[in-house]
């Protein structure tokens, strides 16, 4: 089954013809949807009818409903056993995909509980103990729960991998053949996937029975309406890039996407603090919280949202001129994903992306991807950003000229002048530079950005020596390594998942046969060790130690 456009539907159907039970039908009405996607449209009847299915989409596509409303109408509300697991590479997506579920059940008798790494095992073994007839997990929590015997799927009906090659990017590939592998033989599951790589070819084969196969394709990759740029920053200037580019482009709102929860409250405080109007939209944001952030973006009371993938998705706000992706989306697909957030309602849009050196390579894939050139655009430079300060600064003047109240503030200077002998012009200023409440009005060139020497060789054993060490850093071991075939994305993903921490906080990662040594903070707190007690890669406890040098492992 193929369907051209995403969110294409026929305007005949309705979810009333696919013959999803009534509750959920009473659940759909109440939030006011009626007519199915074309996913979800080809995707319901064949797991109504008991078939095994793989769905080829993008996210945005409503997927989530194509699973959640065929299990809500055929799982049994009378039993408190576990009948459906749904697996998700991250802790955002399985919040998401719970909250679907719990949305799409509200009349029914059914427990939805999330299960994912960074949070406290308590609440999820007490979920799992009163009986949650679906689980949604990340695959290394729910093997954990497997082990220790808290959740049993010997009675699972239904399994769904969604995002499927995204976990397997993450490293997640043995977790959820080794999860697939526990579960009943005769069980329906339903996989999708933005692509078809091989492994997830190879996952098809083994545990799905004849699966019907939906595709949803689009017919272009990305807007015509929406003018696409990039422009190179490092790393470091990242925010002064942001700030130039907010002061310089006119916009209406703005959605700017980062890869992580912590960076969404960072950039949005620094936003903050400089005056304009912005906030954070996450995984971890209350849904209440959520709904009044998205109702002040498209009333203007916020100008800037500041969003993971995750919590941007089915975000519709015709407002939104333009999206800057501040770092870079590692699967190009999203890329496109993301930026259709602007040019919405036949509107032009905007979209910028910022690229540090080292990104270039994924800047060609994602030109490969969407099928269209980005243009290389300069940043805004320091006259740029001074011209336009000096602008609003006389518009601004223009504006007060014609204030309520003028006339008194007019005779209280005319006084002032009068009483001091100080000419009119050195009051205005005066009074602009109080208005200011301080700081500088025009910016200066931030100071050349220091290179980093290449450590001299022969100075020290080889490999050793590096520069631009952090002394904030120590190494840990953990017992993966080569032969457990991991990579630094993998090391990187897994940990920071599990353990609450920030890319930023991940230094030098070796690799060796069956170790890694991985630099992370001195100080990890007791909380984030406790977090990482249970973590996985490849199926394997990383057993995170201090390391203490060759002698003290060799024996082990």
């Amino acid at each position: 089954m193929t369907s051209e456009e995403p969110g294409a539907t026929n305007a005949e159907l309705t979810f009333a013809d696919l013959q999803l039970h009534p509750k959920v039908l009473q659940a759909l009405a109440d939030v006011g949807y009626e007519s199915p996607s074309a996913i979800q449209a080809e995707t319901i009847p064949p797991m109504l009818a008991g078939s095994d299915v793989v769905g080829l989409a993008q996210t945005g596509t409503g997927k989530t409903a194509a699973f959640a409303l065929p299990i809500l109408s055929r799982i049994d509300t009378s039993s408190r056993t576990t009948q459906a697991l749904v697996l998700a590479p991250t802790r955002e997506l399985a919040l998401q995909v719970a909250e679907a579920f719990g949305r799409y059940g509200a009349h029914l008798n059914v427990n939805v509980l999330p299960v994912y790494g960074g949070s406290s095992y308590g609440p999820q073994l007490a979920g799992l103990k009163r009986g949650a007839q679906v689980v949604v997990g990340t695959p290394g929590r729910v093997i954990d729960h497997l082990e220790k015997g808290s959740l049993d799927v010997s009675h699972l009906d239904y399994m769904v991998l969604d995002e499927a090659d995204e976990m397997l990017q993450m490293g997640f590939a043995e977790d959820v053949e080794r999860i697939l592998a526990d579960t009943p033989e005769y069980k329906q599951v339903a996989l999708f996937s933005a692509t078809m790589p091989p492994a997830i070819r190879k996952i098809t084969s083994k545990y799905l029975h004849d699966p019907v196969q939906v595709t949803v394709k689009s017919k272009t990759a990305t807007a015509e309406n929406i003018t696409q740029r990039y422009i190179q920053v490092a790393g470091p200037r990242k925010m002064d890039a942001l700030t130039r580019l907010l002061e310089v482009e006119p916009f209406e709102a703005m959605i700017v996407f980062v890869r992580t929860k912590q960076a969404t409250e960072e950039v949005a405080e620094k936003l903050r603090a400089r005056g304009f109007a912005a906030a954070a939209i996450n995984g971890d944001i209350p849904q209440a919280v959520r709904e009044r952030t998205i109702s002040q973006l498209k009333d203007g009371t916020i100008d800037i949202l500041i969003a993971t993938d995750v919590a941007a998705r089915g975000l519709d706000v015709e407002r939104i001129s333009h999206v800057l992706n501040y770092d870079i989306p590692h699967d190009p697909e999203s890329y496109v994903h993301r930026i259709g957030r602007t040019g919405r309602a036949g509107r032009s849009g905007a979209a910028v992306l910022f690229v540090t050196p080292r990104e270039k390579h994924l800047l060609n894939s994602i030109e490969r991807v969407s099928r269209q050139k980005l243009v290389e655009a300069k940043l805004p430079s320091v006259d740029d950003v001074n011209d336009k300060r000096v602008e609003k600064f006389r518009e601004s003047i223009t504006e007060a000229l014609s204030a309520p109240g003028i006339e008194l503030f007019r005779k209280l200077i005319e006084d002032y002048e009068r009483d001091h002998d100080v000419p009119t012009a050195e009051i205005a200023a005066a009074l602009a530079v109080q208005s200011r409440g301080g700081g500088e009005f025009l910016m200066t060139e931030p100071p050349p950005e220091k290179r980093r020497e290449r450590p001299d060789r022969e100075d020290g054993p080889p490999r050793k020596r590096r520069d631009n060490v952090r002394s904030d850093l120590a190494t840990y071991r953990i017992a993966v390594g080569k032969r457990h075939k991991v990579g630094p994305g993998s090391i990187v993903g897994a940990i920071a998942n599990e353990g609450g921490l920030h890319r930023s906080d991940f230094g030098h990662i070796t690799i060796k046969m069956d170790h890694s040594l991985v630099e992370l903070p001195a100080k990890l707190s007791r909380e984030t060790i406790k977090k990482l007690e249970h973590t996985r890669i490849s199926g394997v406890l990383i057993d995170l130690t201090p390391d203490r040098g060759p002698s003290h492992h060799k024996h082990k």
